[in-house]
């Protein structure tokens, strides 16, 4: 069965943004679906995540696992690959408005306290895709290209999206068809 882990950014929850949304129309295709309330999401920290995403006991990866991440979301899925365990891996990691470092902010510092491994990440995934907008308000756009660059991954540039996000594109990112289309 495809199943799909949705992990949202910081701040936000499982209802936020096209989460509820793209939920329920991956469910609607039977796909088996997970978009857990990060644990203390206004100070995002891998480890807490990897902690709390493994302890789900009925949820598995496998290669019919993709994992879709949005901002802090996206970064979190990189910590979790490289968590993985050696003889699992997964068949697409989407990651949505991504970012390589704190952006100056204080609450995130603690998703950069070990270096990413990407040499192990590259090997946990079949394929990449990165989603980023030409004018993201909080992410580079230079730091999406530098991550599709060291994982091989597919980058998409849409314009004019900001952040993918309610609070910087409008009500319009209650539903994400175009990530859908891609699923």
């Amino acid at each position: 069965m495809k199943n799909a882990l949705i992990l949202h950014g910081t701040g936000n929850d499982s209802q936020g943004n096209w989460f509820p949304w793209l939920s329920k129309e991956l469910e609607k295709k039977n796909w088996k679906i997970w978009v857990p309330n990060l644990p203390q999401a206004n100070k995002p920290n891998i480890d807490r995540y990897n902690k709390f995403i493994f302890s789900k006991k009925d949820w598995q990866f496998n290669q019919n696992s993709i994992i879709i991440g949005h901002s802090s979301g996206a970064v979190a899925i990189l910590g979790l690959l490289q968590a993985l365990p050696e003889n699992i891996k997964v068949d697409t990691c989407i990651l949505i408005g991504t970012f390589n470092n704190n952006l100056n902010r204080d609450d995130l510092k603690d998703l950069f306290l070990k270096p990413f491994d990407w040499e192990k990440i590259k090997t946990k995934v079949e394929k990449f895709i990165f989603i980023h907008s030409d004018d993201d308000p909080h992410c580079p756009l230079d730091h999406a290209k530098f991550q599709s660059k060291k994982l091989n991954g597919k980058l998409i540039i849409k314009k004019g999206q900001k952040h993918f996000s309610i609070s910087t594109a409008g009500p319009k990112y209650k539903k994400f068809p175009f990530l859908l289309e891609l699923i």
